[in-house]
């Protein structure tokens, strides 16, 4: 059944569903879902019944995935913002609905399910008169067993891939002072995944800010290139952060984040470093909530590494993350220099997913706490930003000629 609903999905994908030339069927333009013609409901069999009405036809694929269990629908741009979203729900089997940018030109809808269920059918219709569409989708109750053979996307892959970063560059050795030092800067968040919200801002809109005010500084020194992992609010697979830094040639990784805390009275930046066991629960914690992120937006993150990757990968960290301690330690310097407020205990570790990069020294720093009202009014204005950026540029150069040194004694 799993195979039928990948072929026909796919083949709704490749045929055209109205008539050649009509302009409401060219699939690159943006669909809008009508809130108020669509619905989730339940039946008394225990199916759910989904019915997503579309202002027109446009490639989309309808998967699974367990822990916890979810329904994931990809769509060639759907705008999903829309009044009326928060009562498509009329059923408790579905508990939670999400819904955002998954990448450049492509929406997801993830709908957390109360239990395992299977897709049935799924299908969509166009209206040859006037372009609009209507998916239609069914769900069964299914045993654990038997949904977990089942999850995953299927199909023909290679439709679906995510547009593929140019190929790594050759192996360089690292900056001796003879050319600029690559910086990957990684807005945490994004799209689907706001991250904190406090006060009517996002996390995720905060750090593209911050990102983007960093990357003009460091450029206008002449000593960096500097690439951001995304440029615009859309969700990245922390599996996708980590490649986009190494697809460029990165030197050095910088994760940006603000904290939140449900609880408590905490303010001030915090640099973290990759670590098997956290500095203590909160950062453990905290990096567990950043890695569920990927789950909620339906990346399964259950994958573990196989044995010589993961002996090859520990082989590369001897070398790599002494740097990114050295690293960690100027920040936290060159911040408090900057902006005279840090927290208490500013250096930390923990299991970050995002600082996993075994051949680039990683560092994520956590700005603030939106959760405080004086860290939230830093982070939104200008020239305080300006202040925190400034001491990252010069840790980063302090940084880079102390790095570049080093490289130079171990070539001797």
């Amino acid at each position: 059944m799993r195979t039928a609903i990948a072929a026909l999905v796919l083949a709704l994908v490749m045929v055209p569903l109205a008539p050649a030339g009509s302009t409401a069927q060219q699939l690159q333009a943006l669909a809008r879902l009508e809130a108020r013609q669509s619905g989730i409901t339940g039946r008394s069999s225990g199916d759910v019944d989904i019915r997503l009405k579309l202002t027109q036809a446009v490639p989309y694929r309808v998967f699974t995935l367990a822990g916890p269990a979810r329904l994931v629908l990809d769509f060639r741009e759907v705008n999903f913002a829309v009044e009326g979203l928060d009562r498509l729900n009329r059923t408790d089997r579905v508990t939670a609905i999400r819904t955002g940018l998954f990448r450049p030109g492509w929406s997801r809808m993830v709908l957390e399910l109360a239990s395992p269920m299977k897709v049935h059918s799924a299908a969509m219709r166009a209206d040859p008169n006037d372009g609009d569409a209507e998916i239609n989708i069914r769900l069964t109750p299914v045993a654990q067993d038997d949904f977990a053979a089942s999850t995953g996307p299927g199909g023909d892959d290679d439709v679906w891939a995510l547009p593929r970063p140019p190929d790594m560059p050759p192996a360089k050795t690292r900056p001796m002072g003879d050319r600029q030092v690559i910086v990957a800067l990684d807005p945490g968040h994004g799209g689907i995944d706001p991250g904190a919200q406090y006060g009517g801002h996002d996390e995720a809109d905060l750090m593209l800010t911050l990102a983007r005010e960093l990357k003009e500084r460091l450029v206008l020194t002449g000593r960096y290139q500097v690439v951001l992992t995304r440029d615009e609010d859309v969700f990245l697979s922390l599996e996708g952060r980590v490649t986009a830094a190494r697809a460029a040639g990165a030197d050095v990784f910088l994760s940006l984040h603000a904290d939140a805390l449900a609880t408590g009275r905490a303010s001030g930046a915090t640099i973290y470093t990759l670590s098997d066991t956290a500095s203590d629960a909160a950062a453990e914690v905290l990096a567990a909530n950043h890695d569920r992120a990927d789950l909620l937006a339906g990346v399964d993150l259950s994958q573990q590494d196989d044995l010589v990757a993961s002996i090859l990968m520990d082989m590369a960290r001897v070398e790599t993350m002494p740097r990114a301690e050295k690293l960690a330690d100027g920040l936290v310097d060159g911040i408090a220099a900057a902006v005279g407020q840090i927290r208490s205990r500013p250096r930390l570790s923990a299991g970050f997913s995002v600082l996993k990069a075994a051949d680039i020294p990683s560092v994520l720093i956590e700005f603030g706490f939106m959760s405080n009202a004086s860290d939230l009014s830093n982070l939104a204005t200008q020239s305080w930003r300006a202040q925190v950026i400034g001491g990252i540029v010069a840790a980063l150069d302090q940084w880079s000629l102390d790095d570049a040194a080093e490289a130079r004694l171990l070539r001797q």
